[in-house]
């Protein structure tokens, strides 16, 4: 049980959070007998054996363990879980719900890359409420869209955004809540726990929604993706088991958190076992190294990125750390002090893995996932990663590889392949053939907020999600050959993968950047179109690149347009949004 002094006020029966403090047996990466809190507590556990919890119920066993290290200082878990609970009572009195439940109504939230955001979230969750988190670089168009379409009943703004976000608030009629910046304050005094409400009951989080997290808009309008505590759970889970996180994990994060990345990889997996994450207000590739080098405790030994990120490292370290005795030393210490690596959200080029790992001795973990699905594939933790390739299945993930039939009766499409986390079953005849990757599992989302017929056509009559990417299976692993609307181009008969067409065109000694679209053309249906960055001083011409291309492509696949641009636009992710790249190179 807990310590006496923790239940002087249960008052609101609108969480039922330290109930889930009990008998039981923590399941793998949880804390251990005799980790409680250091004031007043005597060992506690907690029975989450096939329950489903939110991750902030968690953070009671792990006391004053440093959750969050920002711009503000060091923030306990205590402290987060006591600064939430505060928040969350305001926005129960805001909003006037007297029961502390607010069942399932949105609360949009704006903060920083800080212990704020960690404190907006939980409170969300703790007042019964699904949580959708807004980008502080939206502009208020955008935002607006997002609040508007969640149906959001209140904006939580940390106070640097309260300014930005008021007027669109106004706009469309709804609450802003300002939340102060978290400063670190160390261990949470006894005197102010006691005026804390806190309920007894614990509830059956499977089916509550937990959050709204938009989609990147690559093929379309942002549709908002709405997850359950149990998709939640089911990731993060599966992310820390195969990925072996435990409480001694530092991880440095410097992506955005309107995204399944950043949210859940980078923020929820770490939070979940009781380890620290290093937050960075924004991404600097000085800062990053400084931070991967320091020799000051915590010492960071995680470390996830998109392509785009990796890329601005390797111009920093090439830049300035060109002396053969600096680089040794950089290789030395990521080799050291650093136990993964990851990259994910869009494809890697393989030139981008071989020379990250030259410089730190590192072969990123590729995997792969998306809004929808959260985490489906990934290489090992330990073993052969296959570059190119996104690995296997991920704990309680099933996945088929199949195409649509022409049959009338019976199943709608064709199984070319069939797996999960314990093997891969192909069909004869059918192994290296390419179709559309299906998911089913717990990690599979619930629905696309107020869009019940998009959400329908999203899947199949059996319940599988059609993922709309084309993947193959070859040498044991699964390859993503791209999205099947934009990235996979056919041309004269031929079915081409964009981006295995961009990771051959990287290899050229004059390409800094390249994105392959496919625009119509009245004889082939579509071409081979690639638009490129040089590098600095560069200079390239179409017969050049098809000339050189030539010696390592099919012919097929050589592009026929040369498009040179100073930059090709990406979104916070990493992305290259296609349909924009078409509509702008070939208007309507």
């Amino acid at each position: 049980m807990l310590g006496s002094w923790l239940f002087r006020r249960v008052s609101l029966p609108w969480r039922s959070l330290v109930h889930s403090v009990c008998r039981g047996r923590w399941p793998a990466g949880g804390p251990q007998n005799g980790e409680c809190f250091r004031k007043g507590l005597r060992t506690t556990r907690i029975l989450c054996s096939g329950r489903i919890v939110s991750v902030f119920t968690r953070a009671l066993a792990f006391g004053d363990r440093i959750a969050i290290i920002d711009q503000n200082g060091a923030h306990a878990y205590r402290d987060l879980y006591i600064q939430s609970i505060r928040l969350s009572r305001q926005v129960c009195e805001v909003l006037g719900c007297s029961s502390g439940d607010l069942k399932e109504k949105r609360i949009s939230f704006l903060c920083p890359n800080d212990a704020s955001y960690v404190v907006a979230q939980w409170a969300a969750w703790m007042s019964g409420g699904i949580a959708v988190p807004l980008y502080r670089k939206h502009p208020a168009r955008e935002l607006e869209y997002f609040i508007q379409d969640s149906q959001s009943s209140l904006v939580i703004a940390a106070e640097e955004y309260v300014r930005k976000i008021t007027p669109s608030a106004e706009k469309l009629g709804i609450p802003v809540l300002p939340l102060q910046n978290s400063g670190s304050h160390g261990c949470t005094s006894d005197q102010a726990v006691p005026e804390l409400p806190l309920a007894t009951d614990c509830p059956d989080w499977k089916d509550r929604g937990a959050m709204i997290i938009y989609t990147s808009g690559t093929t379309g309008r942002p549709k908002g993706v709405l997850s359950t505590h149990r998709n939640v759970q089911a990731v993060v889970t599966g992310l820390v088991e195969k990925w072996e996180w435990t409480k001694e994990d530092v991880i440095l994060h410097v992506l955005p958190l309107h995204h399944l990345h950043g949210v859940i990889n980078k923020l929820l997996c770490p939070l979940w076992v009781g380890a620290t994450c290093v937050m960075l207000p924004e991404f600097s590739a000085q800062t990053v190294w400084e931070k991967l080098l320091s020799p000051r405790a915590p010492r960071i030994n995680i470390f996830m990125a998109v392509p785009t990120i990796y890329c601005k490292l390797m111009e920093y370290h090439d830049r300035h750390f060109s002396q053969p005795h600096v680089q040794d030393f950089v290789h030395a210490v990521c080799q050291d002090n650093i136990r993964l690596m990851v990259s994910g959200s869009a494809a890697l080029p393989v030139p981008v893995l071989e020379r990250w790992k030259n410089i730190t001795g590192h072969t990123l973990l590729e995997r792969y996932g998306m809004t929808e699905i959260g985490m489906a594939l990934s290489n090992p933790l330990h073993g052969v990663r296959v570059p190119g390739s996104v690995g296997t299945p991920l704990p309680g993930v099933e996945v088929l590889i199949a195409t649509e039939s022409s049959r009338r009766e019976g199943s709608s499409y064709i199984i070319h392949v069939q797996g999960d986390e314990r093997g891969t079953k192909v069909t004869p005849g059918l192994g290296d053939k390419e179709g559309e990757l299906f998911v089913k599992g717990p990690t599979v989302f619930r629905e696309y907020w107020n869009r019940p017929e998009e959400t329908r056509t999203a899947f199949t009559p059996d319940g599988w999600f059609k993922t709309g990417d084309t993947v193959v299976f070859k040498e044991g692993t699964y390859w993503i050959k791209g999205r099947t609307s934009v990235d996979i181009i056919n041309s004269g008969g031929y079915k081409i993968s964009a981006l295995e067409v961009e990771r051959n065109l990287l290899a050229h000694p004059s390409i800094a950047d390249v994105s392959v679209i496919g625009p119509p053309d009245p004889v082939w249906g579509q071409r081979v179109s690639a638009v490129v960055k040089l590098k600095e001083g560069e200079m390239l011409s179409l017969e050049e690149l098809r000339s050189w291309a030539r010696q390592s492509m099919a012919l097929y696949a050589v592009p026929t347009e040369l498009l040179l641009v100073e930059e090709i636009p990406l979104n916070q992710m990493g992305k290259v949004n296609k349909k924009q790249l078409l509509k702008h190179f070939y208007p309507a």
